[in-house]
């Protein structure tokens, strides 16, 4: 049995957009659009590596929020990933793309636009869901 790899990501809310990443075309799943994050390092909480790799990635400081329902999927070369949400805030920095193809900040009701990984789509859902409910 594989062993379940932790993954954070980051619903960036600001000024009513969510910020969107696009991966890269030489990246696993290319050019399919995800919520911004990466994996728990050994001895780390999912709120540290969140804040972690969203500096890293894209040059920004966030603040968490709430976590969001964790989404649990399967790829089919066996791998399994569980995709742990938290609606964040943005604080502070300039964005810098470094890893993905683009990012955007993307109104919530345009979410379903975009072609999601498949496993940020449970995740897309419960956000619009919850965005409804609360704005």
């Amino acid at each position: 049995m594989a062993k379940t790899i932790q993954v954070t990501c980051a619903i960036i809310l600001h000024e009513g957009k969510i910020l969107v990443a696009q991966r890269g075309k030489k990246m696993n799943l290319p050019l399919k659009w995800e919520f911004p994050g990466g994996k728990i390092e050994a001895n780390e909480s999912a709120e540290a590596c969140l804040i972690r790799e969203i500096k890293e990635e894209l040059n920004i400081e966030i603040e968490i929020k709430m976590a969001f329902k964790s989404n649990f999927h399967s790829y089919e070369e066996g791998k399994e990933i569980e995709l742990i949400p938290f609606l964040s805030g943005y604080i502070s920095g300039h964005l810098i793309v470094k890893e993905h193809q683009q990012i955007q900040w993307i109104e919530p009701e345009n979410l379903l636009i975009l072609d999601w990984a498949d496993a940020d789509v449970p995740i897309v859902n419960d956000f619009i869901e919850w965005f409804k409910v609360n704005h």
